[in-house]
C-alpha cells in the first residue's frame, strides 16, 4: 500500500509530462524525417508503409478476421485422396502457429477494404513505434468503431499514447484491453472527463482496491463525472469490499454507466451493502448538501437573468422553468378575447381539441388564444414567450395544433434529451435532518457472479430492488431512470435454497429483457382453468 497510496498525487507531477510523451510518440517514429505519408484509409496499404518508414524490419501482417478454421481450407481438400493428405496437415499446422504470429486482424463492414470496422491485437508487444504507426493510420480509418486489445504489454506510458490518439477516431466508442497490468494502475485515464469512449473492458489486468478507487473518481466526483461510458468490465480482477466501495462512491452521482460487471473478484457483504445503498434513496453528506445548495442558487440565478419578465410575475421560483408562467398567459388570453368577443361568442369544435391538447403545461402553450387563426397572432404570441420556452419545446420536439394529444411531465420538459442534470440537482426528499436523493436508477445491468457474497448482502440488494420498483411506479414514463432490469448474482456464497435469492428471482426476471419465460407443458395447460 505504501506505493500504490501515494500514486495519486506523484501521477499529479508526471501527468503532463506523461501525456506530451503520448502525444509526442508519432513525432518519433519517424527517424528519417521524410516527407509525410498521407494516409488512403486501407488499413493494410497504410500500416505497411509507416512501419517501413518507421524503420521497423519485421512488421506484422494485416489480415481479415476470419469467423471460423475451417475456412482456412478450400473446401475442395477433403474430397483429396488419402496419398495427397500430407501437404494438407503440413499446411494445418503451419497455420497453428501462425496464429501466434504478431498480425492485425480486422472485420469489416462490407467488402470494401476501407471499411474496416474492428481490430484485434492478441499476443504481442506493442512498442512506442508501433503506437506512433497506429496515431496515423487509425485516424484514417472512417468506420473504426472497436479496438481489442490482449496481452499486448501495455505501459502506463504507451497506454497515455494509446489515449492521444482516441480524440482523432470519432468513431472508435469500443476499447477493450484485457491481460495487460499496469504499474501505476493508469486505466482510470480512459474514463476520465473528457472521455468519449462508450464501451470499455479492462478484464484480467489485476486491478486491485487503489485502482479501484482511481476508477471510481473518474466515474465521478463531487465537481466532475464522466458523461459517455455506457459499459464498464472490471471481472477477473482483485477487487475486494474497500475496491467494491470506491466503485459504489463513483455510482452515486454519475448518470450515464449503464452496465457494470464485477465478477469474478473477491467482493463480500460489506461491498454488497455499498453497491446495494446506492441503488435506492441515500442520504447525502455536508459537503453534498452544501454543493447542492450551490447549484441550486445557481440555477435560480441564471433563470432569473434569461427571463426577467417571467420571474418577475412568478410567485415561485419552484416552478418548472418550461411553462409559462399563468399571468403572461392570463394576459394574452384577455387580449385576445377583448379584439374577438363580440364575433365569437361559442368556440369551435377544433378550438375546444387545440384546448384540451394543450392545457397542462405540456410544453407548449395552450388555450384558444394561441389557435393560430392569423399571422399577427401567432407572431405576438412568439413575441410573449421567452427564449429558454422555446428551447424547451424545441427540443422535445413537440408540435403545435391538433396532434399534441398528451402532455408530457415538468421534470421531462426541463430536460434535452440529450442533457444530463446534475444528480445534485434531482428532487430530494428531506426526513430526520438530512437531505436524501433517490439514488442511482440509470445503471440497468449489475453482474456480481463468482463473489464472496452471503445471505446479508441478499437483503441489501433486494431492499434496493423493492425501493426502486416503489419508485419506478412513481416515475413511470421517464426511461432514462428505470433502475436495474438485471441483476447477476449467481456462484456466490449463499445456500441453493435461499429464500432471499428466490424472491430476487421473482422481481427480477420478469424485469430482465434478455429472459424467456418456457411455455407451459400440454398437461399443465389441460389442467389450467378455464
Amino acid at each position: 500500500m505504501g506505493k500504490k497510496g501515494d500514486r495519486g498525487a506523484k501521477e499529479k507531477g508526471a501527468g503532463v509530462s506523461l501525456e506530451e510523451e503520448g502525444k509526442n510518440a508519432a513525432k518519433r517514429s519517424d527517424p528519417h524525417g521524410e516527407e509525410e505519408y498521407q494516409c488512403t484509409g486501407i488499413l493494410e496499404q497504410d500500416f505497411n508503409e509507416l512501419c517501413s518508414r518507421a524503420g521497423l524490419t519485421k512488421i506484422p501482417k494485416v489480415t481479415v478476421r476470419l469467423q471460423s478454421a475451417f475456412n482456412l481450407f478450400p473446401p475442395e481438400e477433403s474430397d483429396m485422396p488419402a496419398e495427397k493428405e500430407v501437404p494438407a496437415s503440413l499446411t494445418q499446422i503451419q497455420s497453428k502457429y501462425a496464429y501466434f504470429r504478431p498480425c492485425i486482424q480486422t472485420e469489416l463492414e462490407h467488402d470494401d477494404p476501407k471499411s474496416v470496422r474492428e481490430i484485434f491485437l492478441r499476443g504481442w508487444k506493442i512498442e512506442e513505434k508501433m503506437l506512433g504507426v497506429f496515431s496515423k493510420c487509425l485516424p484514417a480509418l472512417a468506420n473504426l468503431q472497436a479496438v481489442h486489445l490482449w496481452k499486448v504489454g501495455l505501459t502506463d506510458l504507451s497506454l497515455l499514447s494509446l489515449i492521444a490518439i482516441l480524440p482523432n477516431c470519432p468513431a472508435l466508442k469500443t476499447l477493450t484491453l484485457e491481460g495487460n497490468p499496469l504499474a501505476e494502475g493508469s486505466f482510470y485515464r480512459l474514463i476520465g472527463e473528457e472521455s468519449t469512449v462508450a464501451h470499455v473492458s479492462l478484464r484480467n489486468n489485476n486491478i486491485g482496491d487503489a485502482d479501484a478507487k482511481l476508477i471510481g473518481q473518474a466515474l465521478s466526483t463531487l465537481k466532475s463525472s464522466n458523461k459517455s461510458l455506457v459499459s464498464l468490465t472490471l471481472s477477473f480482477n482483485n477487487i475486494s469490499d474497500l475496491g467494491a466501495g470506491y466503485i459504489a462512491e463513483g455510482l452515486r452521482l454519475n448518470r450515464s454507466l449503464l452496465c457494470l460487471s464485477l465478477a469474478h473478484n473477491q467482493i463480500g457483504d460489506q461491498g454488497a451493502h455499498k453497491l446495494a445503498e446506492v441503488l435506492g434513496p441515500f442520504a447525502l453528506t455536508h459537503t453534498e448538501v452544501v454543493e447542492r445548495r450551490r447549484l441550486l442558487l445557481e440555477k435560480e440565478s441564471q433563470e432569473r437573468s434569461r427571463s426577467p419578465l417571467r420571474h418577475a410575475d412568478a410567485k415561485s421560483s419552484e416552478r418548472p422553468s418550461s411553462l409559462v408562467s399563468n399571468t403572461t398567459i392570463d394576459k394574452l388570453q384577455v387580449a385576445k378575447q377583448s379584439k374577438s368577443g363580440s364575433k365569437k361568442k361559442e368556440p369551435s369544435k377544433k378550438e375546444e381539441k387545440t384546448q384540451a391538447s394543450t392545457a397542462g403545461g405540456g410544453g407548449v402553450v395552450g388555450g384558444p388564444a394561441f389557435v393560430p387563426a392569423k399571422k399577427e397572432d401567432a407572431k405576438q404570441a412568439k413575441k410573449m414567450v421567452s427564449t429558454p420556452d422555446q428551447k424547451a419545446v424545441r427540443g422535445k420536439g413537440t408540435k403545435s395544433g391538433t396532434k399534441e394529444k398528451r402532455s408530457l411531465p415538468p421534470e421531462l420538459e426541463v430536460l434535452e434529451p440529450t442533457e444530463i442534470m446534475n444528480p445534485l440537482l434531482e428532487q430530494a426528499e428531506h426526513r430526520d435532518g438530512k437531505v436524501f436523493l433517490p439514488g442511482n436508477r440509470v445503471l440497468i445491468n449489475l453482474n456480481l457472479t463468482w463473489n464472496q457474497i452471503t445471505e446479508q448482502g441478499l437483503k441489501a440488494f433486494l431492499a434496493a430492488v423493492e425501493s426502486q420498483q416503489q419508485a419506478s411506479k412513481a416515475t413511470a414514463g421517464v426511461k432514462w431512470q428505470m433502475g436495474l432490469l438485471r441483476l447477476s448474482l449467481g456462484k456466490n456464497r449463499f445456500p441453493a435454497d435461499s429464500k432471499t435469492f428466490a424472491k430476487l428471482q421473482e422481481l427480477m426476471l420478469p424485469r430482465d429483457p434478455t429472459y424467456r419465460q418456457l411455455p407451459k407443458a400440454p398437461e399443465e395447460e389441460l389442467a389450467a382453468p378455464s
